[in-house]
């Protein structure tokens, strides 16, 4: 029994914190009517229907790649590819997770539903032939990191169930998400050190490059400041001054990469990073007070201003 759960991965369910922008973001846009417990109801129910699609995408991948799996240097460990497990209890298992999935979503709102089905979706597109877009250089990425749009969805739609957010942090967040995937695919190659064995671990790894990989991490990093900035810059335009805070938080993370047995391979363990942590924290304080604090914006920042000697 142990072993299906492990494959169900409840480690990563810390991922799903990633809803927390979105509910964030709710609350700051729209003229909520939800009350306190109202509230309450919605997020444990959201994050819990959450976990469960995850688990189920999670759960078809451990089965779907442990023919490659094998030549992971730690990956070679997982249940599917070291013990032997019954096709039809995964299943099952799937089975399962998707129905209290659904289950726990219907308790939240329609489009709440509607978003974890094409989260749902996307782990077959991802995993599943003949799309399995994992296979395919850059689309891998690109369709990974939808996952992380349709999360602010998912926080989004626990506080409104009619609006939906501007499409410049929709599109921020997806960017976020692909710097966060093509990263992850850099520290795995370097850490495999053979690019003919990246290949047999992961297909799209017999196109990519140490320098096709940092350079797309660094073009995802500079697209997601942009879409963030236009969205964040509408509402005010104090928090341009936040900005090379959020690209240095990219750059920071980009750093991790480079590390032996680098966090940025499992995100889920990324809580040991305590600089990171720090920096994040430094990074919230300064969006509050930017949010909340009028700062007078200098007329030269905007204007063209008298040239005088």
């Amino acid at each position: 029994m142990k072993k299906y759960i492990k494959i169900a991965r409840p480690d990563h369910w810390v991922k799903n914190a990633f809803i927390l922008p979105g509910i964030v973001i709710a609350f700051l846009l729209t003229d909520y009517s939800i009350s306190v417990s109202q509230f309450v109801m919605r997020f444990i129910c959201g994050f819990i229907a959450t976990c469960f699609i995850a688990s189920a995408n999670y759960v078809i991948n451990e089965w779907l790649d442990a023919e490659f799996d094998k030549f992971h240097p730690t990956k070679k460990y997982r249940p599917v590819v070291s013990e032997n497990m019954k096709f039809s209890l995964v299943m099952l298992e799937y089975a399962i997770c998707i129905v209290l999935g659904v289950g726990f979503s219907l308790l939240v709102n329609i489009p709440f539903l509607v978003v974890e089905l094409i989260l749902l979706f996307m782990g077959v597109v991802y995993n599943v032939k003949p799309l399995r877009t994992k296979d395919i250089v850059y689309l891998d990425v690109i369709s990974e990191s939808v996952n992380n749009m349709l999360r602010l969805l998912l926080g989004w739609f626990i506080v409104s169930d009619s609006l939906i957010p501007p499409s410049s942090i929709l599109i921020g967040y997806w960017f976020a998400g692909a710097f966060l995937m093509a990263t992850k695919r850099f520290a795995e190659y370097r850490m495999i050190g053979d690019p003919e064995k990246a290949g047999l671990y992961r297909k799209s790894f017999k196109y990519y490059t140490e320098v096709k990989l940092l350079v797309s991490s660094f073009f995802y990093a500079m697209c997601a400041t942009f879409f963030i900035g236009v969205f964040m810059i509408k509402y005010s335009m104090q928090y341009i001054l936040g900005m090379p805070l959020i690209f240095g938080l990219f750059c920071f993370y980009l750093a991790i990469a480079f590390k032996p047995d680098s966090a940025a391979q499992k995100p889920e363990k990324l809580y040991k990073e305590k600089s990171l942590l720090i920096y994040l924290l430094i990074l919230v304080v300064v969006l509050i007070a930017l949010t909340f604090i009028d700062i007078p914006m200098p007329d030269y920042w905007l204007n063209p201003t008298l040239f005088s000697v």
